[in-house]
């Protein structure tokens, strides 16, 4: 019986990284289930097992990514405990340098950005999974911005929970122009830049970044 979920969990592995390669090779609507399983030697029936439909399997890749995310995070704030505007700087550009390293990531990422079509019916499927990881890095810089501005770091009337939107919508804009290669400087100075304007703007007088 142990055996027997070994191979079906190794199966479902091998069934998800089928399907994100052609994401990241065709995009969402162009994928089959047929093309699937062809590309590992199944079935579609076999796919059909695992996954009722193509929503399920971006809300499986998702979950994965939100379990990877997470662990990455965790690990760099073990590297930097301190609280500063700096370790929010460096927390993007420690994932950055994940997402030029690790090709999964990058894969998933291009996909879920640049080659996903958010239909109506799709974004209702996996809202949850979406919102889990959203909610992970939202608290992170929340947190953050939080306890600078009780350090009298960030100036008082300063939203700190709109300021973690802004932040947050900005590198996910960055990303975006990064994947389809409209920025037109380097991935790390834009994510340095952008967000040392914003500390900047909401910094009391003689705090650091």
């Amino acid at each position: 019986m142990r055996r027997t979920k070994e191979d079906a969990e190794q199966t479902r592995r091998m069934i998800l990284a089928s399907a994100m390669d052609i994401f990241y090779e065709k995009g969402y609507s162009k994928t089959t289930f047929d093309e699937i399983a062809k590309r590992i030697n199944l079935t579609k029936g076999a796919v059909y097992w695992y996954f009722r439909n193509k929503p399920d399997i971006v809300a499986a890749l998702i979950n994965d990514y939100a379990e990877r995310y997470m662990q990455l995070l965790q690990q760099f704030f073990e590297q930097n405990p301190q609280v500063s505007f700096s370790r929010l700087t460096k927390m993007q550009l420690f994932i950055n340098k994940r997402i030029r390293e690790d090709e999964l990531f990058y894969k998933f990422l291009f996909f879920i950005t640049c080659q996903m079509e958010w239909s109506e019916a799709i974004i209702n499927k996996i809202q949850p999974s979406i919102e889990q990881t959203k909610q992970v890095t939202r608290k992170l810089f929340l947190d953050t911005l939080q306890t600078l501005q009780e350090q009298k770091q960030i100036k008082e009337n300063v939203d700190t929970t709109l300021i973690a939107e802004i932040l947050m919508t900005m590198y996910g804009g960055i990303l975006d122009a990064a994947f389809t290669r409209r920025l037109s400087t380097e991935f790390d100075t834009a994510v340095e830049t952008g967000f040392n304007l914003i500390f900047n703007s909401i910094k009391t007088e003689g705090a650091e970044l």
